[in-house]
Protein backbone atom coordinates (compact mmCIF):
# COMPACT_ATOMS: atom_id res chain seq x y z
CA UNK A 1 0.00 0.00 0.00
CA UNK A 2 1.28 3.55 -0.34
CA UNK A 3 0.07 6.45 1.13
CA UNK A 4 -1.90 9.66 0.24
CA UNK A 5 -1.32 13.32 0.49
CA UNK A 6 -2.87 12.83 4.08
CA UNK A 7 -0.68 10.33 5.04
CA UNK A 8 -3.29 7.82 5.25
CA UNK A 9 -2.44 4.15 3.60
CA UNK A 10 -4.08 4.04 -0.25
CA UNK A 11 -5.26 0.72 -1.18
CA UNK A 12 -3.13 -0.75 -4.30
CA UNK A 13 -5.19 -3.49 -5.25
CA UNK A 14 -6.10 -3.65 -8.61
CA UNK A 15 -9.38 -3.70 -9.32
CA UNK A 16 -11.72 -5.59 -11.88
CA UNK A 17 -15.05 -4.18 -13.49
CA UNK A 18 -17.00 -7.06 -14.30
CA UNK A 19 -19.75 -6.26 -16.84
CA UNK A 20 -22.52 -8.83 -17.84
CA UNK A 21 -26.16 -8.83 -17.57
CA UNK A 22 -26.45 -12.53 -17.02
CA UNK A 23 -26.08 -12.79 -13.28
CA UNK A 24 -24.42 -16.12 -13.29
CA UNK A 25 -22.10 -15.37 -15.89
CA UNK A 26 -21.03 -12.33 -13.21
CA UNK A 27 -20.73 -14.52 -10.18
CA UNK A 28 -18.75 -17.19 -12.09
CA UNK A 29 -15.92 -14.55 -13.75
CA UNK A 30 -16.32 -12.99 -10.03
CA UNK A 31 -15.49 -16.31 -8.62
CA UNK A 32 -12.49 -17.20 -10.96
CA UNK A 33 -10.94 -13.82 -10.02
CA UNK A 34 -10.60 -15.27 -6.42
CA UNK A 35 -7.42 -16.29 -7.61
CA UNK A 36 -5.88 -13.43 -8.48
CA UNK A 37 -4.71 -10.36 -5.95
CA UNK A 38 -7.82 -7.79 -7.23
CA UNK A 39 -11.13 -6.49 -6.07
CA UNK A 40 -13.71 -7.73 -8.70
CA UNK A 41 -16.60 -5.03 -9.11
CA UNK A 42 -19.86 -5.88 -10.72
CA UNK A 43 -22.15 -4.26 -13.39
CA UNK A 44 -25.50 -5.72 -14.96
CA UNK A 45 -25.11 -3.43 -18.15
CA UNK A 46 -23.06 -1.16 -20.03
CA UNK A 47 -25.19 2.34 -18.72
CA UNK A 48 -24.18 0.79 -15.11
CA UNK A 49 -20.45 0.32 -16.47
CA UNK A 50 -20.23 3.95 -17.74
CA UNK A 51 -21.24 5.64 -14.24
CA UNK A 52 -18.90 2.79 -12.61
CA UNK A 53 -15.96 4.29 -14.99
CA UNK A 54 -16.99 8.09 -14.25
CA UNK A 55 -16.19 7.78 -10.61
CA UNK A 56 -13.78 5.47 -10.12
CA UNK A 57 -12.32 3.89 -12.99
CA UNK A 58 -11.07 0.18 -12.78
CA UNK A 59 -7.75 -0.93 -13.62
CA UNK A 60 -9.14 -4.22 -15.72
CA UNK A 61 -13.17 -4.63 -17.31
CA UNK A 62 -14.70 -7.84 -18.32
CA UNK A 63 -17.16 -6.77 -20.69
CA UNK A 64 -19.35 -8.99 -22.27
CA UNK A 65 -20.60 -8.25 -25.43
CA UNK A 66 -24.21 -9.40 -25.93
CA UNK A 67 -26.54 -6.96 -23.15
CA UNK A 68 -29.77 -5.34 -23.49
CA UNK A 69 -29.85 -1.42 -23.34
CA UNK A 70 -26.15 -1.19 -24.72
CA UNK A 71 -23.79 -3.72 -26.51
CA UNK A 72 -20.07 -4.37 -25.12
CA UNK A 73 -19.55 -2.77 -28.62
CA UNK A 74 -20.84 0.52 -27.69
CA UNK A 75 -19.33 0.33 -24.58
CA UNK A 76 -16.12 -0.64 -25.67
CA UNK A 77 -16.86 2.12 -27.73
CA UNK A 78 -17.35 4.52 -25.34
CA UNK A 79 -14.20 3.54 -22.97
CA UNK A 80 -11.16 3.86 -25.57
CA UNK A 81 -13.28 7.49 -26.95
CA UNK A 82 -12.97 8.77 -23.89
CA UNK A 83 -9.21 10.18 -22.78
CA UNK A 84 -9.88 9.85 -18.99
CA UNK A 85 -10.93 6.08 -19.64
CA UNK A 86 -8.77 5.24 -23.07
CA UNK A 87 -5.83 3.24 -21.45
CA UNK A 88 -7.87 0.74 -19.43
CA UNK A 89 -7.31 -2.62 -21.04
CA UNK A 90 -11.00 -4.03 -21.97
CA UNK A 91 -11.05 -8.01 -22.38
CA UNK A 92 -14.69 -8.74 -24.11
CA UNK A 93 -16.29 -12.25 -23.09
CA UNK A 94 -18.35 -13.48 -25.70
CA UNK A 95 -20.15 -16.17 -27.39
CA UNK A 96 -19.77 -15.06 -30.68
CA UNK A 97 -17.15 -16.12 -32.56
CA UNK A 98 -18.14 -14.92 -36.29
CA UNK A 99 -15.18 -13.09 -38.03
CA UNK A 100 -17.43 -10.15 -38.69
CA UNK A 101 -18.27 -10.20 -34.68
CA UNK A 102 -14.23 -10.20 -33.61
CA UNK A 103 -13.75 -7.49 -36.21
CA UNK A 104 -16.25 -5.12 -34.60
CA UNK A 105 -14.96 -5.74 -31.17
CA UNK A 106 -11.45 -4.91 -32.70
CA UNK A 107 -13.03 -2.01 -34.16
CA UNK A 108 -14.69 -0.91 -31.11
CA UNK A 109 -10.87 -0.88 -29.28
CA UNK A 110 -10.91 -4.12 -27.28
CA UNK A 111 -7.92 -4.83 -26.03
CA UNK A 112 -8.74 -8.82 -26.11
CA UNK A 113 -11.41 -11.67 -26.41
CA UNK A 114 -12.18 -14.40 -23.80
CA UNK A 115 -14.63 -16.83 -25.23
CA UNK A 116 -17.99 -18.48 -22.92
CA UNK A 117 -17.73 -20.67 -21.76
CA UNK A 118 -14.76 -19.33 -20.11
CA UNK A 119 -11.79 -21.54 -19.27
CA UNK A 120 -10.65 -20.41 -15.81
CA UNK A 121 -7.22 -20.95 -16.48
CA UNK A 122 -6.98 -18.94 -19.62
CA UNK A 123 -9.10 -16.24 -17.67
CA UNK A 124 -6.45 -16.00 -14.77
CA UNK A 125 -3.83 -15.41 -17.32
CA UNK A 126 -5.22 -13.27 -18.97
CA UNK A 127 -6.11 -11.27 -16.31
CA UNK A 128 -2.71 -11.45 -15.11
CA UNK A 129 -1.33 -10.00 -17.90
CA UNK A 130 -3.43 -7.24 -18.62
CA UNK A 131 -3.04 -5.99 -14.60
CA UNK A 132 0.53 -6.21 -15.04
CA UNK A 133 0.78 -4.52 -18.19
CA UNK A 134 -2.04 -1.63 -16.81
CA UNK A 135 0.75 -1.57 -13.58
CA UNK A 136 3.46 -0.71 -15.85
CA UNK A 137 1.89 1.62 -18.37
CA UNK A 138 0.58 3.49 -15.26
CA UNK A 139 4.51 3.65 -13.74
CA UNK A 140 5.57 4.82 -17.24
CA UNK A 141 3.12 7.97 -17.08
CA UNK A 142 4.01 8.12 -13.70
CA UNK A 143 7.85 8.51 -14.58
CA UNK A 144 7.21 10.38 -17.54
CA UNK A 145 5.20 13.11 -15.32
CA UNK A 146 8.33 13.40 -13.30
CA UNK A 147 10.71 13.79 -15.68
CA UNK A 148 8.97 16.07 -17.53
CA UNK A 149 8.09 18.18 -14.04
CA UNK A 150 12.22 17.70 -13.29
CA UNK A 151 12.65 19.00 -16.78
CA UNK A 152 10.50 22.35 -15.94
CA UNK A 153 12.41 23.08 -12.71
CA UNK A 154 15.23 22.53 -14.59
CA UNK A 155 14.11 25.23 -17.20
CA UNK A 156 13.12 27.73 -14.50
CA UNK A 157 16.19 27.84 -12.98
CA UNK A 158 18.50 28.38 -16.00
CA UNK A 159 16.15 30.96 -16.54
CA UNK A 160 16.37 32.73 -12.60
CA UNK A 161 20.17 32.02 -13.17
CA UNK A 162 20.31 34.49 -16.26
Amino acid sequence: MSKTKTGKKKDTTPVVLVVDDNRQNRELLQAYLEDVDCRAIPAVDGPEALEILAKDPPDLILLDVMMPRMSGFEVCRRIKNNPKTSDIPVIMVTALNDFGDIERGIDSGTDDFLSKPVNKLELLTRVKTMLKLKHLTDKLERTLAYLSEIEKQTQMAKSDSQ
